[in-house]
């Protein structure tokens, strides 16, 4: 019966997310609470297991990169940065959403993609305000760069930690290896993008004269404040780089700068926590219990054991049949959750084929797949809900259904571009 319960009651919220019948916020806690009430999940199961809770590391990275971006905006650097995008892109707003697709992909190869979220919407909104048009299309075109970027490191997605810590791979064997198809991806999505979003990209001359006569320097209102962020932004951006020798989760890492900032900067706690997407967090809480239970009644287990029980023994095939599940189930059920139930059957299947070059093309399958894979609904990703959360607040709220059109697009051509160059580099050239 709990199993009925976990897919009815996930089903269900599913459903009022996706038509926006009521807040997604309150359908995600809704039906926390029904799994919660019914006793399919326990609060032991919601708030204190790694596998079917809430997954506080997700949760707490965000809450202290709110606070850093919501003190770093006082500066007026983002001000600073749409400027010098938009002048650098001559005014065009293709040239625009290039520029900062661009930026995002990279920013998010080096920090996690949620980071770089955060840090690259407060400058698009400001670009498309400057320039009088609708950052939708820009802010749904960054989402999708950051999770492409982010597919090429270790760091780069949450799944991707989750796949390094179970198969022991590096951040050099993810370079080496996705960093090589993420190139060729986002040159793809680059060509794609003009096509994707037609009909975006019309600007009025006097708002593109405009901005080009603006002096981007006048916009730093507190170059002291600026200052003592980018130093705290540099110890948080090199705690996540040198994850693997400080030992500390990114959570931890963006905790400490969020604190260490408050205390060296005197900002008063209405201003820095007026920034926190409360709204989100909460999503995601209520989200991660939903998921939990599935996880804890099998569900998740099933599916995926079937995805793997379907290859008998063909390396090619499992490659193949895991990037395709992956890319599916990660756009339906967040790709974090996913990875972290699918990785222990990975495993056990790369002991069944004894090719070292094929056996770890399913670690790299599983990864494209659940990266990729986030970028097809508006919850397939962190990074996308809070990008969503991020344009709700700003007054340009994002559907699921206007996100889910174009993500959907992207998956398919990105998943398509991923399935040759597995067979090619990992059964041909191996």
């Amino acid at each position: 019966m709990s199993p009925v319960i976990a897919i009815t009651v996930f089903a269900v919220a599913y459903v009022l997310i996706a038509t926006e019948k009521i807040p997604k916020m309150v359908a995600a806690l809704a039906g926390a609470g029904i799994v919660l009430a019914t006793g399919v999940s326990s609060s032991a199961d919601a708030f204190f297991s790694q596998d079917t809770g809430i997954d506080w590391n997700v949760i707490f990275l965000l809450l202290g990169m709110m606070i850093i971006v919501g003190i770093l905006r006082r500066t007026g650097v983002f001000e600073f940065l749409a400027i010098w995008a938009a002048k650098r892109a001559k005014g065009s707003p293709l040239r625009v959403m290039i520029l900062l697709a661009l930026i995002t992909a990279i920013a998010s190869a080096l920090l996690d993609n949620v980071t770089t979220v955060l840090l690259i919407a407060p400058v698009t909104l400001l670009v498309c305000d400057r320039l009088d048009i609708n950052p939708t299309p820009f802010l749904i075109a960054e989402v999708f760069a950051s999770n492409i970027g982010g597919t090429s490191t270790l760091i780069g997605d949450p799944p991707n930690i989750i796949i390094g810590s179970r198969a022991g791979l590096s951040f050099n064997d993810f370079l080496l290896n996705l960093g090589p198809i993420v190139l060729i991806v986002l040159i793809v999505f680059t060509l794609v993008l003009p096509w994707l979003f037609r009909g975006s990209f019309t600007v009025d001359p006097k708002r593109r004269a405009e901005v080009m006569t603006l002096n981007e320097r006048e916009a730093i209102q507190q170059p002291r404040l600026l200052l003592k962020c980018g130093l705290v932004l540099t110890l948080v951006f090199a705690g996540f780089i040198l994850h693997s020798v400080v030992h500390l989760d990114p959570s931890v890492v963006a905790l400490l700068g969020a604190g260490l900032l408050v205390l060296i900067s005197g900002t008063r706690p209405k201003d820095y926590l007026a920034s926190v997407e409360w709204e989100t967090l909460l999503f995601f809480a209520g989200l991660f219990i939903m998921i939990g239970a599935l996880a804890k009644t099998g569900v998740i287990d099933n599916l995926a054991h079937l995805a793997a029980d379907a290859t008998g023994g063909n390396a090619l095939l499992a490659v193949l049949l895991i990037l395709g599940v992956s890319a599916l189930l990660s756009g339906i059920i967040d790709n974090i959750p996913y990875v972290a139930t699918m990785t222990p059957l990975v495993l056990a299947l790369t002991h069944d084929i004894p090719d070292p070059a094929h056996s770890q093309a399913l670690w790299w399958s599983l990864a494209l797949g659940a990266d990729f894979g986030g970028n097809m609904t508006a919850i397939g990703a962190s990074a996308n809900v809070v990008m969503l959360g991020i344009a709700a607040r700003a007054g340009t709220p994002i559907t699921f259904w206007e996100f889910t059109k174009k993500g959907a697009i992207i998956t398919a051509i990105t998943i398509a571009v991923a399935a040759p160059y597995l067979w090619l580099r990992y059964f041909v050239l191996a």
